[in-house]
């Protein structure tokens, strides 16, 4: 019987696994060398999705030419459906993932429809496959975010400990979401919600497993840094013309690093979907074999 694509992938791992576990174990300072590697292997696999689109921000931006039959956001839309397709029948992506991902596409456009109508960003191209003023393939960028956490809670097997009441975070990102709205009318409250973060997940760890020994974190610190992550590529995003501030229409800046702090409340909602396939779990709760391979 053939081995699906995902399959023949994983058993290279563990072949490679099995190459390189010798070495490892040699001395403490080559298993922390190979743990380290393991760990940004698992964070790139995680970030397949994410790659693959910010590849076609970047190379469409770079070499697409002046006399292409379609516009080229509608080839990133195109491209966007396909790679998704791609995914899931290679089994590199789960279903019941894919519809919760699915869902922050779908309340990711709705903001984007809303932000370009009071002018928070535009899009410069022009495109046929479009709502309002927006993209379609504007969406796939909120389902990079939903992708990326998905998969890294399963290939680092993520336990939490001391985690709030799941109705705490969901409230948070409904708080969260609601804001990025509200805001244009009324006051903005996300020092508030930065605070109220804060208070929810101070005593909060969340446990990922790299490769045979759990590994720890404080919450807010991971929920930091992914942001700042999003950041860095929604730098690469608007240097492509994907989306573009209103400050940048007279040529390409950095985004200001207070978007992190947009971009970590929208973590919160894409968290909090996720949750709906991946119960957040404590470190001693349904005990699992860790193994190499990529899942």
């Amino acid at each position: 019987m053939t081995m699906s694509f995902n399959d023949q992938i994983k058993s290279r791992v563990i072949a490679l696994d099995a190459a390189m576990r010798p070495w490892a174990e040699r001395s403490p300072l080559r298993a922390g060398l190979y743990e380290f590697l393991l760990f940004g292997l698992k964070q790139a696999w995680a970030c397949l999705f994410a790659a693959i689109m910010l590849a076609l921000l970047v190379g469409s931006h770079l070499f697409w030419p002046d006399h292409a039959p379609i516009a080229r956001y509608d080839f990133l839309v195109i491209a966007a459906v396909l790679v998704q397709v791609a995914l899931l029948a290679m089994k590199l992506e789960h279903w019941n993932e894919a519809l919760v991902i699915l869902v922050f596409h779908v309340v990711g456009t709705a903001m984007e429809v809303f932000k370009t109508a009071h002018g928070s960003w535009i899009y410069p191209e022009p495109s046929l496959l479009r709502l309002g003023d927006v993209p379609l393939f504007s969406g796939f960028m909120y389902a990079c975010i939903g992708s990326y956490i998905a998969r890294i809670w399963r290939l680092f097997d993520i336990r939490f400990i001391r985690f709030p009441p799941l109705w705490v975070s969901w409230a948070l990102a409904v708080g969260s979401y609601v804001n990025f709205f509200s805001h244009h009318y009324i006051l903005d409250m996300r020092w508030a919600l930065f605070a109220l973060t804060a208070l929810a997940y101070a005593q909060t760890w969340f446990v990922f497993t790299p490769d045979l020994k759990p590994r720890r974190m404080p919450m807010l610190l991971g929920l930091i840094l992914v942001s700042f992550f999003i950041w860095l590529a929604e730098n690469l995003g608007t240097f492509a013309s994907a989306w573009v501030y209103p400050s940048q229409r007279d040529g390409w800046h950095m985004v200001s690093v207070s978007k992190m702090g947009s971009w970590y409340l929208l973590i919160l909602l894409s968290f909090v979907l996720v949750t709906l396939v991946h119960r957040p779990r404590s470190p001693d709760e349904e005990a699992k074999t860790v193994t190499p391979g990529l899942d």
